[in-house]
């Protein structure tokens, strides 16, 4: 009997992080790359293309709520959001930056790609 629930227990802990639960370090690094995604998606339009603006905002609102899934609680997140917009407001667009926040939420998060995809061609953000 014992080892039926170890084995049990085993499998349940197995399978909750195979589900891919964040660490504290992916944690604040998500949210780092959201808080810029914001700061993005606050460039005026004249300034910064369209199609990029719109990605941000896609982006900060897919991992807002991928954040909030992930046990962060939505007070929290939106203080962190708005340090990071009074810290980047007004700089310019860092492509290098966004680019790599982009292949690091694309590697760290399953699926991201097609759901912040999704997100931008349905024009709900």
């Amino acid at each position: 009997m014992k080892k039926i629930i170890t084995l049990f227990y085993l499998f349940l802990f197995s399978a909750a992080n195979a589900a891919g639960h964040l660490s504290e370090k992916d944690k604040k690094a998500t949210l780092k790359c959201t808080g810029l995604y914001y700061a993005n998606s606050m460039i005026p339009q004249g300034t910064l293309e369209l199609d990029k603006i719109v990605f941000s905002i896609a982006a900060k609102k897919y991992l807002t709520s991928y954040l909030i899934t992930e046990g962060m609680k939505e007070d929290f997140i939106n203080k962190e959001l708005n340090k990071s917009v009074d810290e980047l407001y007004g700089k310019p667009y860092n492509e290098k930056q966004t680019g790599d926040c982009t292949k690091y939420i694309y590697k760290l998060i399953p699926k991201s790609k097609a759901e912040i995809d999704k997100l931008v061609k349905s024009g709900i953000y």
